[in-house]
């Protein structure tokens, strides 16, 4: 079976080129360029990894796992950073979430290929 990932970022350039990197290697993808479509997008037990994005206008990457987990909390969810804020962002999220977030479940920006396939394989245990 594929596995479906949902991958919600502010910049539509990323959303391409990391949907096209997901589809040509065998997964289903659906992309957002805007959190609060994608929220309203949704489904629940659909989805087999959520990627979210950071920094997002209108609502940020936190705010939307938070809204996500409501939902789904059985949904595998990761997050896009720059590495210039990765351990500042990695300490907040840990800080608000209660640590149930390890740096696995963070991918770096800029995305290479080779690390977006063996981190994605990873997290969904593939």
């Amino acid at each position: 079976m594929t596995k479906k990932i949902l991958l919600v970022d502010d910049e539509p350039d990323i959303t391409y080129t990391i949907k096209k990197i997901i589809e040509d290697n065998g997964f289903k993808a659906d992309s957002f360029n805007d959190p609060i479509l994608a929220l309203n997008y949704y489904k629940v037990d659909f989805y087999d990894l959520v990627i979210l994005d950071i920094k997002m206008p209108t609502m940020d990457g936190f705010e939307l796992y938070l809204k996500i987990r409501e939902k789904d909390p059985k949904v595998k969810i990761c997050f896009l950073t720059v590495i210039a804020t990765f351990n500042e962002e990695f300490r907040k999220i840990r800080l608000a979430l209660g640590k149930t977030i390890n740096e696995d479940y963070f991918i770096q920006k800029p995305v290479e290929m080779e690390d977006l396939l063996r981190k994605l394989t990873s997290i969904m245990n593939i």
